[in-house]
């Protein structure tokens, strides 16, 4: 079983920046590949980028163009977020999955997810 947590969700004007974070805990060979997705209202849940804990780069969907950056720290058991530029088209919820193989964006690929944390970006 594997644990998530997210946190650091909340309001931000158009152009801010926000930092998520995603504490994980449990079994570690199944959370080796850990994913960002995010939900909007009526749309379905998107993949942002997912890293490998073995290292190498991360892996993001083609509309993230650098204004998002993933990192992971094993020592502490964490996943990070940060955002920037953020637009009011990023309000969602954001959620913090994790998973056995990799690199996959498609949420059907995980298994393990968090509640979410809520992003709102305001014009």
């Amino acid at each position: 079983q594997v644990q998530l947590v997210e946190s650091g969700g909340g309001s931000v004007q158009a152009g801010g920046s926000l930092r998520l974070s995603c504490a994980a805990s449990g079994n570690t060979y199944s959370r080796d590949f850990m994913a960002w997705f995010r939900q909007a209202p009526g749309k379905e849940r998107e993949g942002i980028a997912t890293i490998y804990q073995g290292g190498g780069s991360p892996n993001y969907a083609g509309w993230v163009r650098g204004r998002f950056t993933v990192s992971r720290d094993i020592t502490k058991n964490t996943m990070s977020l940060r955002m920037d530029s953020l637009e009011p088209e990023d309000t969602a919820m954001y959620y913090c999955a994790a998973g056995s193989s990799g690199p996959f964006l498609e949420a059907y690929q995980y298994k393990y997810w968090g509640q979410g944390t809520q992003v709102t970006v305001s014009s």
